[in-house]
């Protein structure tokens, strides 16, 4: 069986060692061959083609990014995208498919699937907010990266006796905000899920200067005030339909700074969270992710997503894994909200 791989959306911290697993056991268990689509969907639209074996795969685990490439390139949005997916895969002699990505790369899957293609996915997202699989890798990495700026900003925090605004990723869902505010200890998480109250912002950052210490708020970059207002970088949307999100930590400093008073700063981390060497965690679980979606093609499963349940390893519906997204409820935030102000 002769079976292509793509990468699709934002680069991610354990691609690589997907596509490494995937290819290791793939060739060398199940004696298949592989061939690299470079450049997302961009690359089964246009046959664009790499050589991808075990030779071309050593030495990439601990590598950020991806040595297939990327782009938000949408086949739907294409004049006959599905034909010209479909006679390409032909042309290169490829029978099955493995997509990486999260819901606009996997969404697209789904309905290469559902025409007739032979399609599995692996879920890649650094926001986790995938359906169906309780952690996708590179979020780990993610928020790693976002506690270790906040552990740095706590110290100039207090030095200048400052609010220190952290604005992370997160469009929709605030699964790295919740988690890096936590781990970093944040005294005020906002994301997307629980329109915030700046006035009730304010008396969080007044409580912990009142008590000689320095606030730092970890906002995510889709966190909107209870008014609906929405903080925007550019009217811009992609190929997917999705604005350009951006601006909420230089709102959050402006507001906070003329409400209180107290000096403000605000440090957007932005793309520095999806780039660099993965965690040790990361790669055990894109590797892992790689082995199953292996034996997924060999055993001839289509419309199907690998993902982690509990400890487990499992299949599940592409369409489950793209129907909703993962949203952190309230239970969750509630738990973080103890430690505010």
């Amino acid at each position: 069986m002769r079976i292509g791989v793509l990468t699709g959306g934002g680069d991610c911290p354990g691609l690589n060692a997907v596509i490494r697993a995937v290819v290791r056991k793939g060739v060398e268990v199940h004696g298949h061959q592989f061939v690299g689509f470079r450049d997302g969907w961009k690359g089964p639209l246009e046959g664009l083609t790499m050589e991808l074996g075990v030779e071309q795969t050593r030495g990439i685990l601990p590598r950020g990014g991806t040595i297939l490439g990327s782009s938000r390139t949408n086949v739907m949005k294409v004049e006959n995208g599905v034909e010209r997916v479909r006679d390409n895969l032909q042309a290169a002699g490829v029978d099955a498919l493995i997509a990486i990505g999260g819901e606009d790369t996997l969404g697209v899957a789904t309905q290469l699937a559902a025409a007739g293609l032979t399609v599995v996915g692996v879920p890649k997202t650094i926001d986790n907010d995938l359906n169906a699989t309780d952690y996708t890798f590179g979020f780990d990495t993610a928020v790693q990266i976002a506690v270790d700026a906040i552990d740095r900003l706590h110290t100039t925090a207090e030095s200048h006796h400052r609010a220190l605004i952290v604005e992370v990723m997160g469009r929709h869902a605030g699964w790295i905000a919740l988690h890096s505010g936590l781990a970093g200890g944040a005294n005020v998480i906002l994301i997307p899920e629980r329109p915030f109250d700046i006035d009730k912002v304010c008396e969080y950052v007044e409580a912990r200067f009142a008590r000689q210490f320095a606030p730092i708020l970890v906002v995510a970059e889709g966190a909107q005030p209870k008014e609906g207002t929405l903080a925007l970088q550019t009217g811009d949307l992609d190929a997917f339909g999705h604005v350009r999100l951006g601006g909420i930590g230089q709102v959050l400093e402006r507001e906070i700074q003329a409400r209180t008073g107290y000096e403000s700063r605000q440090t957007v981390l932005g793309h520095v969270q999806r780039g660099g060497t993965p965690t040790a965690y990361d790669r055990v679980l894109a590797t892992r992710f790689g082995l199953a979606a292996a034996d997924a093609v060999h055993e001839g499963v289509s419309g199907v997503m690998v993902a982690l349940q509990g400890t487990d390893i499992v299949r599940v519906p592409l369409q489950e894994a793209t129907k909703e997204l993962k949203t952190v409820p309230v239970e969750r935030y509630a738990e973080a909200e103890v430690f505010f102000g």
